[in-house]
């Protein structure tokens, strides 16, 4: 380890120092540790913190956590040993930096703590600090990692601010931080709380980073032809190639400018990234995502690894999850995918909520129960100009509420929620359905609902949450989706559902992918993520 001349006036261990803010620390004060058991050999004056708290003018809940955190270790240094900065101090701080690197976050810079831990990680010079000043190096750090681990671990953005309504991951920032130190900043890959998936994008930011910096990201023009297929020569073919060279679509290491037969598969593999009909046309649809600039991937990526950092690291193991943009859902069965199903989703104007949610109830043979305001806007109206107009649609008035009859549609296969639903019980009033218009998950994107979610496979569905449930036999489930009454069924294991919204994402064959933002969320948070704020 480097050397360090330390000149240290006065930094003793001392029982007896008073500390006026009692009443608001929540943990006892652990008077076991000692200067011949510690960490470190360096203590901390409880006055020292107050000054700190103080002069920072730290609210109530960041000077609890200071105090809490100091108070629970009998005010032993955390980032300090009498040779300098401690292993833990190293690695927080390498990890710091590469995520302001990563997420260009001037948001997070301490000037004044940048320098100074600078000055003492530069390796060629011999510095000497003054015990206050490595006291206030201390506490700068502490609080700095505080605010680290809500930022990089828990998301700088509140969901709730922007109607996603979910339970959001809940980071323990002291727990975190003396882990940290018990590990010495060792296996800090392990260490961190995020997901999966948030690693897998990271990589990927900063393959995108790099691209960005080599300056190759040109637009690509089709020239005269609009489409191009294996065999074609063009200039524009030579310029495809070189594009999907720098994603790793493409592998084969040529600059001709005939279309192979190895970037077809290239070709397929990009249109497959882009939630596109994967062909192996090159077509304008497929430029004009090629074209995107590498700037917005990257604020795309860092958007959607903002989502990341709200989930949980360890998801539950059997779950269904929705994903808007991509138009799919997913059954996660002991933490591996069971099997993935085509969606169709609410429009820009009806857009399906974002929340989660236990799936418990399946029920056949639906009735529909209209809601208001689609009785309001379309069918009241349609009421008026014509008597018929309920009976040809195989609906029903049941009352009058507040100006607006009551209207619901009876079971079969012209109800609108086809021949079964599928009820995780919320306030939103969403859930998944059948449809009889099937043609419907013919398209690439699939917005078109009133906001609830329909399955292109609903029999495969209810097979799949009553697989345990001995009595719901295949025959049984066909005739109960065709039957001319409703039927109600208990799931006997609940099913979480997220209905999640991620324009980016590694899918299990580790291909990243992107989508557009069909609702303008991610518009949204680009306003609030990437706003500029004041270095401190």
């Amino acid at each position: 380890m480097k050397e360090f001349c330390f000149i240290i006036a006065i930094v003793l261990w001392c029982c007896s120092c008073k500390n006026s803010n009692s009443s608001r620390i929540n943990t006892l004060r652990d008077t076991t540790i000692t200067p011949t058991n510690s960490f470190s050999e360096l203590f901390l004056d409880s006055a020292k913190l107050e000054d700190f708290i103080a002069e920072r003018k730290l609210g109530d809940s960041a000077a609890n956590r200071m105090r809490n955190f100091y108070n629970s270790r009998n005010y032993n240094f955390a980032w300090f040993t009498k040779e300098g900065l401690a292993e833990q101090a190293l690695a927080f701080w390498n990890l710091h930096n590469n995520y302001i690197q990563l997420s260009n976050d001037s948001s997070f810079i301490n000037k004044r703590l940048h320098e100074q831990m600078a000055l003492l990680i530069n390796e060629d010079s011999r510095v000497k600090i003054t015990s206050n000043e490595i006291s206030k190096t201390e506490l700068q750090l502490t609080e700095h990692f505080f605010e680290y681990a809500q930022y990089a671990y828990a998301g700088k953005i509140n969901p709730e601010e922007l109607q996603w309504h979910i339970l959001r991951k809940k980071v323990n920032a002291m727990a975190l931080l003396d882990s940290l130190i018990a590990t010495q900043g060792q296996n800090i890959e392990e260490w961190e709380p995020v997901n999966r998936q948030y690693n897998l994008m990271k990589n990927e930011l900063k393959r995108y980073n790099d691209i960005k910096k080599s300056g190759t990201w040109q637009v690509i023009s089709l020239g005269n032809k609009k489409t191009y297929k294996q065999g074609d020569s063009a200039i524009a073919v030579k310029y495809i190639k070189q594009r999907l060279a720098s994603t790793g679509d493409y592998n084969a290491n040529d600059t001709l400018q005939t279309f192979t037969n190895d970037l077809l598969v290239a070709v397929k593999r990009a249109q497959k990234r882009f939630g596109l009909n994967e062909n192996g046309i090159i077509d304008e649809t497929l430029i004009k995502s090629l074209n995107v600039p590498v700037s917005t991937r990257i604020e795309q990526l860092l958007i959607n690894m903002e989502r990341m950092r709200w989930m949980p690291k360890e998801p539950e193991a059997n779950r269904i999850i929705v994903n808007i943009p991509e138009f799919k859902l997913h059954v996660i069965e002991n933490g591996k995918k069971a099997f993935d199903m085509n969606i169709v989703v609410g429009t820009a104007a009806n857009s399906t909520v974002i929340f989660n949610d236990v799936l418990k109830y399946v029920v056949f043979s639906p009735y529909w129960n209209i809601p208001r305001s689609i009785v309001r806007n379309e069918i009241f109206p349609a009421m008026q100009r014509n008597r018929n107009y309920l009976s040809a649609r195989n609906m029903e008035q049941t009352g009058f509420s507040n100006g607006l009859p009551v209207i619901r549609q009876k079971p079969g296969g012209s109800n609108a929620l086809g021949l079964v639903k599928f009820i995780f019980p919320n306030s939103y009033n969403i859930y998944f359905h059948d449809t009889p218009s099937k043609s419907l998950f013919n398209r690439d994107k699939r917005a078109f609902s009133h906001g609830c979610i329909r399955l292109a496979e609903p029999k495969k569905m209810a097979e799949y949450l009553l697989r345990n449930q001995t009595e719901w036999t295949l025959g049984k489930i066909k005739e109960a989706m065709h039957a001319s009454k409703e039927k109600w069924v208990t799931l006997k294991e609940p099913v979480p559902v997220f209905i999640s919204y991620l324009t980016t994402w590694v899918s299990s064959d580790g291909l990243l992918n992107f989508r557009e933002d069909v609702y303008g969320h991610d518009k949204k948070m680009a306003e609030r993520l990437f706003e500029q704020v004041k270095v401190n």
